[in-house]
């Protein structure tokens, strides 16, 4: 599916699952390469950049944790001219969808200096691409909260479940975004050559945007590694307890069963067996001692 606006004299293409009819015919009217327009067919495992005399292609992967896929992440290529810039994807991409909104009031871009090229409109839309990203944090912030609101109820043994998801989760957002780094120093540093020295600050604010990102989510792993270990020692504690105790009962109903056991053997000379009242004798005695044993325990603070 091909859709196309206009800004100013830059136009953007954005092409969704594209066929190769569209993607020739977007090849032939900006004159881009065979190598990138064979590319743009086919999702690519890496992300990359690549100069051209006339444009540049970019090929980053974004997370999409909260949706009902295959896979964790969605690819995004863009190929940036002067007056052009074209994205390609293979499924919905909202906050792409969200930038064809913002561009079509000229909110937030309103600016002289987008209308000089292309390059200003992949800034902004890398901008809103990242805000999705951060989108996706906050999920996972939202799921810390969970977690320690629970660890402290008693709920130790579920929440064993939901940090290994919220681990899983962090993992995937850190390995997508993680090789965004060499693109984004590879495009500061070579970027002002193709669109020139007064787009060097927005390279710069790109890889800021990056870095943040990337340190929200370093964030929130650390907070994730704390929780883990703050729910391993109350989980430790309480098995320790629960050992404890279990330990405590078989030493006292050890000795109690043997007493019973001694005392109800058929033997000719036993000093309580066949007595009046025997039975009681015997559950007399063992209350008895039972109750010294409970004593000595809790001087011994063992209770």
């Amino acid at each position: 599916m091909l859709s196309r606006k206009q800004y100013g004299n830059i136009t953007w293409i954005d092409l969704e699952s594209p066929t190769h009819r569209e993607v020739q015919d977007v090849a032939n009217e900006f004159s881009l390469t065979a190598l990138v327009a064979e590319e743009l067919l086919l999702p690519s495992t890496k992300p990359r950049i690549e100069f051209y005399d006339t444009h540049v292609y970019v090929i980053l992967h974004f997370p999409a944790l909260r949706r009902s896929r295959a896979t964790n992440e969605q690819e995004v290529d863009f190929v940036i001219g002067k007056n052009f810039i074209v994205t390609t994807h293979y499924d919905a991409i909202d906050p792409l969808h969200k930038f064809a909104k913002v561009l079509e009031v000229n909110s937030i871009l309103d600016t002289s200096d987008t209308r000089e090229h292309a390059g200003y409109l992949f800034f902004y839309m890398l901008k809103t691409l990242y805000r999705g990203v951060e989108s996706e944090i906050d999920h996972a912030r939202r799921d810390l909260y969970y977690i320690e609101e629970h660890i402290f109820s008693g709920h130790e043994v579920e929440m064993v479940k939901a940090i290994s998801r919220s681990a899983r989760d962090l993992l995937n957002l850190r390995q997508t975004i993680e090789p965004h780094r060499e693109v984004l120093k590879a495009l500061e540093s070579d970027g002002h050559t193709f669109f020139g020295d007064r787009f060097a600050p927005y390279l710069r604010a790109i890889a800021s945007e990056y870095y943040r990102v990337h340190n929200h989510i370093m964030r929130n792993t650390d907070s994730l590694h704390e929780l883990r270990e703050t729910n391993n020692s109350l989980l430790s504690t309480k098995e320790n307890e629960t050992m404890r105790v279990l330990t405590i009962m078989a030493l006292l109903t050890f000795p109690l069963a043997l007493l019973v056991s001694i005392l109800q053997i058929d033997t000719v000379h036993n000093p309580i067996r066949g007595l009046p009242n025997d039975f009681w004798i015997i559950l007399g005695t063992v209350i008895v001692v039972g109750s010294c044993m409970v004593m000595y325990f809790k001087h011994r603070k063992w209770l």
